[in-house]
């Protein structure tokens, strides 16, 4: 096929409408989306329908433009109040997890390497590396399958999975880094790689904070008349930050999530438009990712390099993974307790972000580059199909599933942000209306207003006198506490 641009954004257009039918299949029957999106891309590729696509180079930028808003929205939906409690298992998770992660399973790659039967020969830091790349759990997996399968789980765990796979790719894309430059160099001191480290962290947390309350700032006091105009000046502002980060030696990953922080839990107008445009714009751009990904590889290949793939797979979900919580939880006794952190140690999901980092090897030509990929790839096909189908399942077994909470209301009806008010509903009682039933015989609160009645299936406007009946629905407004405390 002669690639012409209406043939591509044919092609185009056909992998997305698959995508998303697939993903409606497959959310029936619990199977993880991002797993539909890239068997779409496999299917589609060289060994599947024929589609040849080989660019690394092409594959590793659409993923660092589809991780920059996956990340950003995903610290954009990140609560301080939630993070709170479990800050600091978080950080240490996402940081000392990740090297521990990596230091065992490296050792354990490199012990394959030398044994007879297998088909890998990887020297220490080759394997080191190997095991970098797959180090982070994934966050565009993680934040997927816990908000598609709408999980609410108990102990703060959701909020403290959620900072763990937004702020861990850092230390991996570091580790990933550092090993392909000593596999080239070999003249690296540890003065030099733990310099890069404390640079690369205290950078990119210094330029995230601070373009996350620029931009608030500027999306507060920039007058734009078209309010669609908003969330493109903070995608302006995310990729802003990402390339800037680089530039300054720093990690553009750790600041674009801090960002995404700041922007998320800070007061902006038109919330919710901004809201909308990304919480699109990542589900596309994820699919984009995980179908580059699918076509990039060659389904063939992967078969020679199955059995130890295999191997090093059930090593890290069974002993890799659990070890690092395990030591890494240790400082918290009891507050982290036995089932919570078994089920920690469950959702350590691979997904598009190992992948990628598999390419910057293939980028370098770094000597087995093509192996790394492959079995990068497999082990992330193993992790989505063996924990991603898993994760409700194992929640429910170790009783940590709880309640979901509802949000939103029956009206369907939001309010902005920046008013400083809260919806509630109430439902009419019996009991209720032995006071009177009306408006004017009711005893609302002072600074509450009943906005509107539903009754089966109409929306009432209300006034004083119109006449309630037990079991209407009440859209009643009120000041946040805050308001009051400060009026």
């Amino acid at each position: 096929m002669i690639f012409t641009a209406e043939n591509i954004l044919l092609i185009g257009a056909i992998l997305l409408f698959v995508s998303i039918v697939a993903c409606k299949t497959g959310y029936r029957f619990g199977v993880p989306t991002l797993l539909l999106f890239l068997g779409v891309g496999m299917l589609f590729g060289s060994d599947g329908l024929g589609l040849q696509f080989d660019d690394a180079h092409t594959a590793q930028f659409i993923g660092m433009v589809a991780l920059t808003i996956i990340l950003f929205s995903g610290g954009m939906d990140t609560r301080f109040k939630e993070i709170k409690p479990v800050l600091a298992p978080g950080i240490v998770l996402s940081t000392a997890g990740v090297l521990l992660t990596a230091g065992f399973t490296g050792i354990f790659i490199w012990w394959l390497s030398g044994m007879s039967w297998t088909n890998i020969h990887f020297p220490l830091i080759a394997s080191l590396l190997l095991a970098s790349t797959m180090s982070s759990t994934d966050s565009a997996s993680v934040f997927a399958i816990l908000r598609s399968q709408r999980m609410n789980l108990k102990n703060n765990l959701r909020p403290m999975l959620e900072l763990e796979s937004g702020s861990n790719d850092p230390m991996a894309y570091m580790m990933t880094i550092v090993f392909i430059q000593l596999i080239q160099t070999a003249n690296a001191s540890p003065w030099q790689i733990a310099g890069s480290f404390v640079i690369q962290f205290a950078v990119g947390g210094i330029v995230g904070y601070l373009m996350g309350r620029l931009a608030i700032l500027l999306l507060n006091r920039l007058n734009i008349d078209n309010q669609a105009m908003y969330p493109i000046l903070l995608l302006s502002v995310a990729f802003f930050t990402f390339s800037a980060t680089t530039l300054l030696q720093g990690n553009g990953y750790l600041a674009i999530y801090l960002a995404g922080i700041m922007v998320g839990n800070g007061k902006v107008v038109n919330r919710r438009e901004i809201d909308t445009f990304m919480d699109g714009l990542t589900w596309l751009f994820q699919i984009i990712m995980f179908l580059c990904l699918g076509l990039l590889v060659n389904p063939h290949e992967m078969l020679d390099v199955a059995a130890v793939a295999l191997l090093i797979g059930v090593f890290m979900i069974l002993i890799g993974r659990p070890l690092s919580v395990f030591l890494c939880l240790l400082p918290f006794g009891k507050k982290i307790d036995l089932k919570s952190k078994v089920f920690v140690s469950w959702v350590g999901l691979r997904g598009a972000v190992p992948i990628i980092f598999a390419t910057y090897p293939v980028v370098e030509n770094v000597p087995g580059a093509n192996v790394i990929f492959n079995i990068v790839f497999f082990i992330t096909i193993l992790s989505l199909i063996v924990q991603g189908t898993t994760i409700s399942g194992m929640a429910r077994l170790l009783g940590l599933s709880a309640p979901l909470e509802k949000k939103g209301n029956d009206f369907g009806v939001e309010l902005p942000e920046e008013l400083g008010s809260d919806l509630h509903e109430i439902i009419v009682t019996p009991e209720v209306l032995t006071h009177g039933d009306t408006l004017q015989k009711m005893s609302l609160p002072q600074g509450t207003l009943v906005m509107m009645v539903k009754r089966g299936g109409k929306y009432l406007v209300p006034n004083g006198k119109l006449r309630l009946h037990a079991d209407d629905k009440l859209l009643i407004i009120s000041q946040k506490k805050e308001q009051e405390t400060k009026a």
